[in-house]
């Protein structure tokens, strides 16, 4: 009797400490900043509104800023560091798939705030991850409630691992799990991760192959795109090679709000990328598109959960990295 109440008191104290660590193991907690940085939120909240009030399109840039920087090695603000420190080799954002990343600026000029306010306390990484889950919540998504206390990466990294690591648009639903699952995140969550798209614009550089590299032969419903919706994108991509790389369509009917009409968009073969057509028609992720496309809350739900892995998994703590005091440069 005695040794049964002692597991279930020794249980209790493991969770307890599960839960001061943080996800996947890593050394993150809800209110890392409670002494250090305690107001360290509300002026990331404060700073993000007024950016968001000047410019509709911050909040996916944000958003994809975030993705980017997780998806390399972990959420470590590596995509914030430029060339200074860097010996004829250009820095993970030089990378084509990096094309676009925009809004680095805005998370130096909130870093700098938090400099005056608590310094050498809040990560360039932290500050990543606060901005993108601000900006799901004020274009209308979940609240996602964030473990902190990310360290900045202090180790150099180059356009070549962002090349290697990040998605491609052309990318298959088993390379696209693959990338997802080994980080932990499960397989309805991986098909919410591209819900993400539901926020901003694609670049017709990234869509042309899908509209142009017909073969001879080949079924004009193949690619599962509808035959309508493919007309009005040559008209906005009217060439094989963009006369701009700035030549942009919007992801889904409402590019400003967080919502889940990505999915229903997919379904109706409205996908813009490749990958997007795939997730609505394989077997393993078609029944979660369905369901996503008809309950917007559940949706929202599973997109929190995948939030909160990726943003967590191989994150640096204590020694593992720094606190940069400017993040373009290690210090």
């Amino acid at each position: 009797m005695w040794s049964s109440l002692y597991f279930l008191q020794l249980v209790a104290v493991l969770l307890v400490l599960g839960n001061t660590l943080g996800a996947h193991g890593t050394q993150l907690a809800y209110d890392y900043y409670k002494l250090s940085c305690p107001f360290v939120e509300t002026i990331v909240k404060e700073e993000m509104l007024s950016i968001f009030l000047t410019d509709v399109s911050a909040p996916s840039a944000f958003l994809r800023l975030f993705f980017h920087d997780c998806q390399v090695q972990g959420c470590d603000a590596s995509i914030l560091l430029d060339s200074h420190d860097y010996f004829n080799q250009n820095p993970e954002l030089a990378s084509s798939k990096n094309f676009g990343i925009r809004k680095q600026e805005n998370i130096g000029h909130i870093k700098s705030r938090l400099e005056l306010v608590c310094p050498g306390q809040v990560s360039c990484a932290d500050i990543i991850a606060l901005a993108a889950k601000e900006s799901v919540l004020f274009t209308g998504g979940p609240h996602i409630n964030i473990p902190l206390g990310r360290k900045d990466s202090t180790i150099r990294t180059y356009s070549k691992q962002a090349d290697a690591n990040l998605p491609s648009p052309g990318i298959t639903v088993d390379q696209f799990l693959h990338i997802f699952t080994s980080k932990g995140v499960n397989l309805e969550e991986s098909v919410a991760i591209l819900g993400a798209h539901t926020l901003g614009v694609g670049h017709c550089m990234n869509i042309v192959n899908r509209l142009y590299d017909k073969k001879p032969g080949d079924d004009d419903h193949q690619d599962g795109m509808d035959l309508a919706f493919k007309a009005m994108l040559r008209l906005k991509c009217p060439t094989r090679v963009p006369l701009t790389n700035l030549t942009v369509v919007s992801n889904d009917l409402t590019p400003l709000v967080f919502d889940n009409q990505y999915y229903t968009n997919i379904l109706m073969g409205k996908g813009l990328f490749g990958i997007d057509s795939s997730i609505s028609s394989d077997p393993r992720t078609k029944p979660i598109v369905g369901r996503f496309a008809a309950d917007q809350n559940y949706f929202f739900n599973v997109f929190s959960s995948a939030f909160v892995k990726l943003s967590s998994t191989n994150a640096l703590t204590h020694k593992k990295g720094e606190v940069r005091r400017q993040c373009n440069r290690i210090n």
